[in-house]
């Protein structure tokens, strides 16, 4: 058994990003600004891609892999320290986003993909559900359709352009991170840019 990374993510990774969201000016239409955001998302999906990696190749037991995607959601999910209001709302809607890959992740390591239907199956009951308005429900379904696309299943975003905006594009958007992540699992460099 070779030694799992000792660290998959930190909250000085995390905070790094929040700093550089501080500094700069955001503009959500702007592709730098987007771009920013989307590698945040990205860093951490890549984190639980890797922690889900690690478990399949028997690196780490369940329980070890169960408390890392825990660490990683407390440090991403935790209050973020932002004065400007549009940079909070957007931090918020990658906050959002990553939810759904958390709780993919977890169901994943604590019992596999999902065995009745397929990403797009679940992601329309996820829709249903929070048309609904029971939004318990719709995580369940769209973390379900995260243990297939970590399984390999592909994610087709023309599935989201259906839907009305809401929970469940945000958390399809977070799925679409964690797809990449699982097909590509190299670390963002938070420099990529300068």
């Amino acid at each position: 058994m070779s030694n799992p990374p000792t660290e998959f993510y930190s909250e000085e990774r995390w905070q790094n990003w929040i700093d550089r969201i501080k500094d700069e000016d955001i503009d959500p239409e702007d592709e730098d600004s987007a771009r920013l955001l989307l590698n945040l998302q990205d860093d951490t999906a890549i984190a639980i891609a890797k922690i889900v990696a690690a478990y399949d190749d028997g690196d780490l037991e369940q329980e070890a892999a169960l408390e890392e995607i825990n660490d990683v959601r407390e440090i991403v999910l935790d209050e973020v320290d932002i004065e400007d209001e549009e940079k909070l709302i957007l931090v918020d809607g990658v906050q959002t986003s990553l939810v759904c890959v958390f709780f993919a992740a977890e169901e994943y390591v604590a019992g596999g993909p999902a065995e009745d239907g397929s990403v797009g199956d679940y992601l329309g009951a996820a829709a249903d559900a929070e048309a609904e308005e029971d939004l318990d429900a719709a995580l369940g379904y769209a973390a379900q359709a995260g243990t297939l696309i970590i399984d390999g299943e592909e994610l087709d975003m023309g599935v989201a352009e259906d839907l009305e905006y809401g929970l469940v594009t945000e958390w399809i958007n977070g799925l679409d991170s964690l797809q990449s992540a699982m097909s590509d699992p190299e670390v963002v460099e938070e420099d990529d840019e300068d």
